[in-house]
Order: structure tokens, then sequence, then C-alpha cells
């Protein structure tokens, strides 16, 4: 057998192989064979790996957000016959929140399957996989329509991992609980931008929180919003709130 033609063999073997081991490892976080493969894998990859807007995860993240939302709130409106707008809303918000997805995505086991940039310290404990699940929500929708996603979304994400009954008595704004304790005692409370920096194309921000001027948590996040809560968090926990 010629060289090129043994190499090009043993390429396509592995390839083969490599396209099952990723079909396996889907189909086991799934619970379902997927149809068109090449549609998850842009589901599963985070931009520090790709960078064009066809071939990463954030189109795909785009529309499960939205396929999510509407998902959870007929599911809200089916639970709830009697409760009114303001609460439904409030009990959605509660359940697409960044840090609960990112906490599902990672009980679900997407990390293990997620394509990002490993050597991306930041990358490790920010909220990409969140982010991830609803573009997989996307990639179901598209591949399996949306009767099929409302079944599998209600069975693999809202009945293990999303106990409305404890949510009703959640704070969901973390920010908003520190700010009353820091109202009610006295105390002056501040986000402060600490650190701003480009890394793989994004700006990375550093937030701390201070109370009355003392630095008690930080977190990074590639928005502002999301670095704030996770400080907000950190520091509800070291305050013993």
């Amino acid at each position: 057998m010629p060289v090129d033609t043994t190499i090009n063999f043993f390429k396509s073997f592995f390839e083969k192989d490599s396209k099952k081991s990723f079909k396996k490892q889907l189909n086991n976080v799934l619970g379902f064979v997927p149809g068109d493969l090449s549609l998850y894998k842009t589901a599963l990859s985070h931009r520090s790996v790709r960078e064009g807007a066809d071939e990463n995860n954030e189109r795909l993240e785009f529309l499960g957000d939205a396929v999510l939302s509407s998902i959870i709130a007929h599911y809200l409106f089916r639970k709830y016959p009697y409760k009114g707008e303001g609460f439904l809303t409030e009990m959605r918000s509660k359940m697409v929140n960044r840090q609960k997805l990112n906490e599902i995505a990672l009980k679900m086991g997407l990390k293990k399957i997620t394509f990002y940039n490993k050597f991306d310290n930041a990358l490790k404990i920010s909220q990409i996989f969140g982010n991830t699940l609803e573009a997989l929500i996307g990639a179901v929708y598209l591949d399996k329509g949306y009767k099929k996603t409302q079944g599998w979304v209600e069975k693999f994400i809202i009945l293990p991992h999303l106990f409305t009954d404890d949510l009703e008595t959640v704070e969901i704004n973390i920010k908003n609980k520190l700010y009353g304790w820091a109202n009610k005692n006295g105390k002056a409370l501040e986000f402060e931008t600490l650190h701003e920096a480009m890394e793989n194309g994004r700006r990375l921000f550093t937030i701390g929180a201070t109370v009355d001027g003392e630095l008690v948590s930080q977190a990074k996040g590639y928005n502002k919003k999301d670095a704030s809560q996770v400080a907000a968090q950190l520091a509800v926990e070291k305050l013993g709130l």
C-alpha cells in the first residue's frame, strides 16, 4: 500500500473513531440520538476556539435563549393557573438565571464536551457553560423541532434541576440583597471595576465589592453585570448573610 494511501487510511480511521466517540458522549448528555452532528459541534464550540460567527455557538445561544424562555413560560403558565403575570415573570427570571443555567450545565456534563480554550483560566471559572447549554437547546430545536425540544427541556432540565417550590423563596438578585443589608446597617456598598483587559478578543472585567471602602470580594467576567453578580454572591457568603 503506498505511503499516501496508508496515511489517508489511518487519518480516515481516527476521524471516524473521534466522530463516533463524540456522538456517544453527546448521546449520553442528551438522552437521545442526535441528527446533524455538525450542528451540535457548533453549539458546543466557544468563540475562544472558533471565531467565525458561523462556527462558534453565539448565534445558537441567541436562539436557544429565546426557545428556553418560551418553554419555561409555557411550563409556568400550566403549573400556576391562578398566579399573576408578575409572579410568572419573576419565576421565569429565576429559572433562566445565568448562574443557575451554568450550574445545570456542569451537572449535565457539558464542560467535558465543550470545545473551549482550556489554557484560559478565566474561562474555566466563567459562566460559558450556561451559555453553551442555551446553544445546545438551540441546536436541539433546529434538529428536532419545537415540540420535541419542549419535552426534552422539561424532562432533562426543568424537572431534575429547577425545583419551583424552592425557587419561589429564592432572592434572584443577590446585589439587591447586599444593598438591602448595607442600607439597613448604614454601610457604604460599591461595585468597582478593578481591572479590565483583552483576552481572546473579548474584554475581561474584574469587579470588586467594597464595604466602607474595604474590598470584600472580587470576580471576573466577560461583562460587568455577570462579574458583579458573582462578586456580590461571594460577598454575601463572606459576610455570612
